[in-house]
């Protein structure tokens, strides 16, 4: 009878070793500076704990109009599910200036064109005041945050908008 049972081939070297456990999110094999959240951070980057964190959206710029969010993002990523962003914002000014407030946007497509006709509201121009609304990442999907204000003026210019896609932490 004629063994049917598929065999793998053997690796030659260790360049296929890597890529064949590259391919399987094996980064044993990685830098040596790799921490357990798979970044070259070392130990001080903010998310290399198995805890989740709270971080401030824009850091000490807060979430207003003319700073590069999804610059923020890249450098303060990775997020992870459990973790909490916090949306710190002025509330309306009777005197003139901009309000802001956050919406969620289903897809890529709509945070690429700053559609909000299917965008969720998930704060409003005054729950950014005082210690900022704060939302929790709760699945590991992308995050489509923008400012809707003024017709979405605020994403167009492409300043008030980024993304975040939470990864799991791994069981270390």
């Amino acid at each position: 009878m004629r063994n049917l049972m598929w065999k793998a081939p053997k690796c030659r070297s260790d360049q296929q070793r890597f890529v064949l456990s590259a391919s399987n999110f094996n980064y044993g094999r990685g830098p040596e500076n790799w921490n357990k959240t798979n970044c070259p951070y070392g130990n001080n980057h903010p998310n290399a704990t198995q805890t989740s964190n709270k971080s401030n959206v824009g850091g000490s710029e807060n979430w207003h109009y003319g700073f590069d969010y999804m610059d923020w993002a890249r450098k303060n990523g990775p997020f992870f599910v459990n973790d909490t962003l916090v949306f710190k914002y002025d509330p309306p000014n009777p005197n003139g200036g901009f309000p802001h407030s956050v919406y969620l946007l289903p897809n890529y497509w709509s945070f690429i064109k700053c559609d909000f006709r299917r965008a969720k509201r998930i704060a409003n121009p005054n729950q950014g005041a005082g210690e900022g609304f704060e939302f929790v990442l709760k699945k590991t999907q992308p995050y489509f945050f923008a400012c809707g204000e003024h017709g979405g003026i605020h994403c167009n210019n492409g300043t008030m908008k980024f993304f975040v896609m939470p990864l799991k932490h791994w069981p270390f």
